[in-house]
């Protein structure tokens, strides 16, 4: 997507919008596509997922996507979007995003985060434009997107892109799954989510291209597009914290830093504080796309490597193999953080064909 800078569910795997919502959405806009022209494929969440410039996406985020493309998205000045396939630490980062852009002015005591779900503080962008075709630009300044990087509309947008081990990704978008599916969908399998996975048409996929778009594009515009791994923000969120705050235009001064503002941050906004909290694990919230979700759907486990518990060794070797393959570099052992590793992500242009 070079044309971008040529100028949830809440964020979910799904589309169980009604047939009045499509029939509206596609009223206010009739040239949105005609979907049945499109090579489908097996939902998780949906009956199908159909393939739009070479990713596999549920009807209702497609008709998201194209409304942004044909309405114009108009994202204020400082508007920031973070990229993620889906379960590679979206909640998370919503939640240090939102911290962090907004700590001048908020108080840790009376903190959004408190009564409400990451979820609902950042909107999903194109679950937003589904539910506002005709005017599909969310009024936020911090908005979400599953969108692979070709598919974004035009803009001006940083993007903070962050990634996780495909092993750790594919074990929980399967629980994540089975905790959303609708009683009316035939069950999948982890072997069959698998088989999907490794083809590369499980909804938002290939993974492995979703990857490669972000970090190509963080080469060619490193100043608006920074890539985060999730392991690397587990081993060290201070640091990353503070990275994003510069990316971000928003460097924590000398007296934050003294203040212990990062730290304090970072704890408020760790997997532990957010899982525990009441509104997280009582409370529920309006999804886009499904009536009621449960917020302790985003919460399972966080942690690295656990996919091992889940996925047998071969999946394992075919997951790991596949990797290597496709991007060119062993991404998940090499640190994408150039202060921290000479041999990361801004320094490896020799790996992109």
């Amino acid at each position: 997507m070079a044309r971008l800078f040529s100028t949830q569910i809440s964020p979910l795997l799904t589309n169980g919008a009604t047939k009045e919502q499509s029939h509206n959405n596609q009223q206010e806009s009739p040239d949105i596509i005609t979907l049945s022209e499109h090579p489908k494929e097996r939902g998780w969440l949906t009956e199908h997922v159909l393939q739009y410039k070479g990713f596999w996406y549920p009807t209702g985020i497609l008709q998201g996507l194209i409304a942004l493309q044909q309405q114009h998205f108009k994202p204020k000045p400082d508007s920031v979007i973070l990229a993620s396939y889906p379960k590679s630490g979206t909640t998370w980062l919503k939640a240090i995003l939102f911290a962090i852009t907004n700590r001048s002015h908020l108080d840790f005591n009376t903190h959004p985060l408190l009564t409400s779900n990451p979820h609902e503080l950042v909107p999903q962008l194109e679950g937003y434009a589904f539910t506002h075709p005709t005017n599909p630009t969310p009024n936020t300044c911090l908005m979400h997107s599953h969108l692979a990087f070709n598919s974004l509309p035009e803009s001006n947008c940083k993007i903070v892109y962050i990634f996780r081990d495909p092993k750790d990704v594919l074990a929980s978008c399967w629980y994540f799954v089975q905790k959303l599916r609708p009683k009316e969908l035939p069950f999948i399998s982890l072997q069959e989510a698998f088989d999907q996975f490794t083809k590369g048409c499980s909804p938002f996929g290939p993974f492995w291209d979703h990857v490669m778009g972000y970090y190509k594009a963080s080469l060619e515009f490193p100043k608006r597009v920074l890539l985060l791994k999730y392991e690397d923000m587990k081993q060290d969120p201070i640091f990353n914290a503070k990275r994003l705050a510069e990316f971000l235009g928003q460097p924590f001064s000398i007296e934050e830093e003294r203040e212990g503002i990062v730290e304090r941050i970072t704890e408020f906004c760790s997997f532990e504080k957010l899982s525990n909290l009441e509104v997280n694990k009582e409370g529920t919230h309006t999804g886009t796309f499904i009536p009621t979700i449960a917020n302790n759907t985003y919460f399972r486990k966080g942690k690295v490597g656990d996919s091992k518990n889940h996925l047998s060794g071969e999946m394992i070797e075919v997951l790991d193999d596949i990797t290597k393959q496709k991007l060119g570099f062993d991404l998940m052992t090499t640190s994408v953080t150039p202060q921290q590793n000479g041999n990361g992500i801004e320094s490896d242009k020799n790996h992109i064909n």
